[in-house]
């Protein structure tokens, strides 16, 4: 890499402007031998099926503002940008930074979301291809902030990116910010059972329970992928979807139309669990596979059953990790209850510039000050978790 070579930034308003391949060699380079990317999310398929869809794009408040940076030609660095008219969607929440801010007198949005839209799961967001992660990180990182002042947008907001990126957007003078999720982590456990071991007595049992409550609800449950994935599963889903959207968002974020792209270009890339009875799917969750863990993402039922909830989303994602060598279940946004079924405190991270120096001192000391307390909340839930202690002898 010459040090001195002139680096261009372009913005696109599409997927569409950049070939796939150019895209993908900053998103996925891991999976260019045919495997699996690390994560799906940043794949050209992926943020291209968010477009074609209409799940983002005009009338939505996701507007494709994403940035290209380029040296003499070739694509050496990108990342998912859009400019946002509000602050749905997103996972990390800064509601009361957008109130704040216009009881001030100032404008919030539209402002810049440097993400995957409704998608709160860790991943690079400064894409780059390999030996040119410094410049590249760089160059999307002024770009972005150029971008955010030239056109006197409120801020810019990085998340869910990898800790590496937190650290070093820091040091390129980006504000921190840490969140929480519960993951599950995979110690090596041959099968359930033996993940069940690793828990407390109690736990243990709670568990089997629940399991057992779950399986009873007249059915069968049913873990489909690939080929497997019918049309018509999507039509059952897609009723699933609108009412846990309609619940929780006030209207479902993606259309109808992203599960029929994603039937064609996504299959390969999600597991669809289903609890069916006489054929007929009654609820189902939706997991994203990556190289090394399974990202659950979106639940429904239109039918309720003790347990079900807890069966689909949580211990079917467990059993697939475990039969698959996966290291991690990321089971999305928030959840304490997700810790008594294994899945444990961990770290989020986001990067924030605010264009007015006033407020983002204020705001920095309120994140200096958030991070600590993130800190303290991770270390007690974790002391609570549900594994046994070593030094405590249980029995059945």
């Amino acid at each position: 890499m010459d040090g001195s070579a002139q680096i261009d930034i372009e913005v696109l308003t599409g997927l569409h402007q950049i070939e796939a391949a150019e895209w993908d060699a900053c998103a996925c380079p891991e999976a260019a031998d045919g495997g699996r990317p690390n994560d799906p999310f940043t794949t050209h398929r992926f943020l291209s099926a968010l477009e074609t869809s209409r799940s983002v794009g005009t009338g939505t408040g996701w507007q494709p503002r994403h940035v290209v940076a380029r040296c003499n030609g070739e694509v050496i660095a990108c990342a998912p940008l859009y400019a946002k008219g509000h602050s749905q969607g997103e996972y990390i929440f800064d509601h009361n930074w957008a109130h704040a801010y216009e009881r001030a007198g100032g404008r919030y949005y539209p402002k810049l979301q440097m993400a995957v839209p409704f998608t709160p799961a860790t991943g690079r967001r400064f894409l780059t291809k390999p030996g040119w992660e410094e410049t590249g990180r760089a160059a999307l990182v002024q770009g972005a902030v150029q971008l955010a002042s030239d056109n006197a947008l409120s801020s810019l907001h990085v998340t869910f990116c990898t800790e590496g990126e937190a650290r070093d957007g820091a040091a390129m003078g980006l504000m921190r910010r840490s969140s929480q999720q519960f993951h599950w982590f995979n110690d090596g456990y041959a099968d359930f059972e033996g993940f069940l071991q690793a828990l407390s007595s109690r736990k243990r049992k709670n568990i089997r329970k629940e399991r057992e409550r779950a399986q009873s609800f007249g059915g069968e449950i049913v873990a489909y992928t690939g080929d497997a994935i019918r049309p018509d599963h999507w039509d059952a889903f897609w009723v699933f979807y609108q009412d846990t959207g309609a619940r929780k968002w006030g209207m479902p974020y993606l259309t109808r139309a992203f599960f029929d792209t994603a039937q064609e270009v996504l299959r390969d890339d999600m597991l669809l669990v289903l609890a069916e009875r006489d054929g007929r799917p009654v609820a189902g969750a939706l997991n994203f596979i990556g190289r090394d863990t399974l990202y659950g993402r979106y639940w429904g039922c239109i039918e309720d059953h003790p347990c079900l909830h807890f069966e689909l989303c949580y211990y079917q994602a467990i059993d697939f990790a475990i039969a698959h060598g996966m290291g991690r279940v990321e089971a999305g946004a928030q959840g304490q209850h997700k810790l008594a079924r294994g899945y444990l405190p961990v770290t989020t991270h986001s990067l924030h510039w605010v264009r007015d120096a006033g407020f983002a001192e204020a705001i920095a000391q309120y994140l200096e000050a958030e991070r600590e307390a993130v800190d303290q909340e991770i270390e007690v839930l974790t002391s609570w978790g549900p594994f046994r202690k070593a030094d405590v002898e249980e029995q059945e």
